[in-house]
């Protein structure tokens, strides 16, 4: 599992990871919000919590009914460690492995800020995102702090980790 505030790169590093993998699935995560069609609240508001969870549970079946089946599935979305226990119950995969890219916030917001094409680019949520995932607890050896600027450096360091299992956290 890939994850990050918006703007941390998630998607982008995702791809390079998966295509490392001879048999793979990337799942993007952010397409299960795209599903919900009426009544659907903005993810980082606070009463989304029910729904994020929802959402969350239904990515984690997806994910891990692929895991099941022999593809190294890698998850490129919003999971903060505060939903980690929800996805990992749910996915029921066989290995579950965690990392957090996490550039500095002016890094996440300016990349939001140019972005184009993209169904994110609400700032003020960014910032917000973004102190969350900051003042999370969990291991640091799950988080990759200041990532290099080239995403590709980024995969490798991403999948030198997976290699050596640091970033296990069930399996």
């Amino acid at each position: 599992m890939i994850t990050g505030p918006p703007g941390a790169g998630k998607s982008t590093v995702a791809r390079m990871v998966s295509a490392g993998f001879p048999l793979s699935a990337l799942v993007a995560g952010d397409d299960f919000f795209g599903f919900l069609d009426q009544g659907a609240i903005a993810p980082w508001l606070a009463e989304a919590h029910q729904q994020n969870e929802v959402v969350t549970e239904a990515a984690a079946a997806a994910a891990g009914r692929l895991a099941r089946g022999g593809y190294t599935v890698v998850y490129d979305g919003m999971i903060g460690p505060w939903l980690l226990p929800v996805f990992a119950a749910t996915a029921g995969a066989p290995d579950l492995h965690y990392v957090i890219l996490l550039p500095d916030e002016e890094t996440c917001v300016g990349r939001v800020r140019s972005r184009t094409g993209h169904g994110f680019t609400d700032l003020p949520a960014t910032r917000n995102m973004y102190g969350q995932f900051v003042r999370a607890s969990i291991d640091p050896r799950h988080v990759l702090a200041d990532p290099p600027d080239d995403p590709q450096r980024s995969a490798e360091v991403i999948r030198a980790r997976f290699d050596a299992g640091s970033l296990r956290v069930s399996g």
